[in-house]
């Protein structure tokens, strides 16, 4: 990486790192995060949860992989920077199509390189996330106090509404792997390619909706269950939108699953309210407690918000009563809501594992299950109706 042009890292509250270009040369806004993944660097580039956060990678050496077309887990890389420590000098695996400097340059993805990312994430875990700007090339010029100037002046994470963003403009739809036993209305709020995937496993016909979609386009595809995807932005932005369409789907009994941004709004549905974590859960090695059975997982975490709902108690809701089912054993933040007097389910994590640990893949066979007996309970009701009308 020697002879790079010059970059600059420029956090709101001042602090500086210098190092080179990575990717493309310009400035790029965001907010100032960082994972712990030791993996899987081609799927956290292309989580739409990451739209407009500058990513900060706490292992040291990245890119030693390269880039290939079957790993990302939507269209386009989506993070706003990257910054890294040391990126590989070269691509070596079978599987690689190019490097990743010349991806991020190509998707005109701002970074930086040689900075101490030890240094910045202990700076971003004591003062929290905020805001910064990379500048790399005739940008990384300019005077430190224009560059914070600069900093100041761009949007902040709180009360951001970026789902429409990164949702699909056009409903598509997943078919089954094998028989067809379920139909699913998945809405896509930054979904991510393997999580309508780990479904059609299970036999469910999954269509994915635009964050657009109404409540009628929900019923109209007469489904077996009700998925809200991961997704980037703040959770207060979806109360006029998403918590209605959630209540109504709710009041019919249908089997509700939310995961991560999911989780939030099932959260709000519910009557909880939601708050912006110091500097949130990014990686794929956060510890987990499923409160149920005492287990301890090991999951993937991209998580800026969280919802404030009591562990010491169940409460009681418009809904009936509702649980935590799942906490996080580093902070006790809420990881998991579980309804126990309607079909409903959520986690903050990300079950899919894609990149990540595979401990949470249980969550879609408790979606299954649940489905199966709505199945079960319509089947019932209609049998009942026809005897009805027989005996009439």
């Amino acid at each position: 990486m020697n002879n790079r042009p010059p970059a600059i890292l420029v956090l709101e509250d001042g602090r500086t790192f210098r190092g080179e270009a990575y990717g493309a040369l310009g400035e790029t806004y965001g907010e100032a995060v960082f994972t712990t993944g030791m993996t899987g660097y081609q799927e956290t580039l292309t989580d739409p949860s990451y739209h407009r956060q500058v990513v900060v990678m706490t292992a040291p050496h990245i890119g030693n992989t390269g880039m290939n077309d079957e790993d990302p887990e939507s269209r386009q890389i989506w993070v706003a920077g990257y910054v890294v420590r040391d990126p590989s000098r070269v691509a070596s695996n079978w599987r690689s199509q190019r490097t990743l400097d010349d991806e991020l340059a190509a998707q005109g993805v701002v970074g930086i390189s040689g900075v101490d990312t030890r240094a910045i994430t202990r700076h971003l875990r004591e003062r929290g996330a905020m805001r910064c700007g990379v500048f790399s090339g005739d940008a990384a010029r300019q005077d430190t106090e224009t560059l914070v100037g600069k900093v100041a002046a761009s949007p902040a994470m709180a009360g951001a509404d970026l789902v429409g963003d990164v949702s699909t403009k056009q409903g598509y739809v997943v078919e089954p792997v094998g028989e067809h036993r379920f139909t699913v209305a998945a809405y896509d709020l930054g979904i991510k390619s393997m999580t309508p995937h780990r479904m059609a496993e299970r036999g469910a016909r999954v269509h994915v909706l635009s964050a657009s979609a109404t409540l009628e386009d929900v019923l109209a595809l007469e489904p077996d269950g009700f998925f809200m995807s991961n997704g980037p932005g703040d959770p207060e932005t979806t109360e006029e939108t998403m918590v209605p369409i959630v209540q109504a789907v709710l009041d019919r009994r249908i089997p509700v699953f939310g995961i991560c941004f999911g989780n939030q709004i099932l959260g709000r549905a519910f009557g909880f309210g939601t708050y912006k974590l110091k500097y949130g859960h990014r990686g794929i090695n956060q510890p987990v407690q499923d409160r149920a059975t005492g287990k301890v997982e090991v999951t993937a975490h991209n998580h800026g918000f969280a919802v404030a709902a009591p562990l010491d108690k169940i409460t009681d809701t418009k809904y009936g009563r509702v649980e935590v089912s799942h906490v996080c054993l580093n902070d006790d933040v809420v990881e998991g809501l579980r309804a126990l007097d309607v079909p409903a389910f959520s986690v903050q994590y990300h079950p899919e594992a894609a990149a990540g640990p595979h401990d949470a893949a249980y969550l879609f066979d408790r979606f299954v299950g649940l489905m199966r007996e709505h199945q079960h309970s319509t089947d019932l009701m209609a049998e009942s109706k026809n005897t009805q009308k027989s005996e009439a």
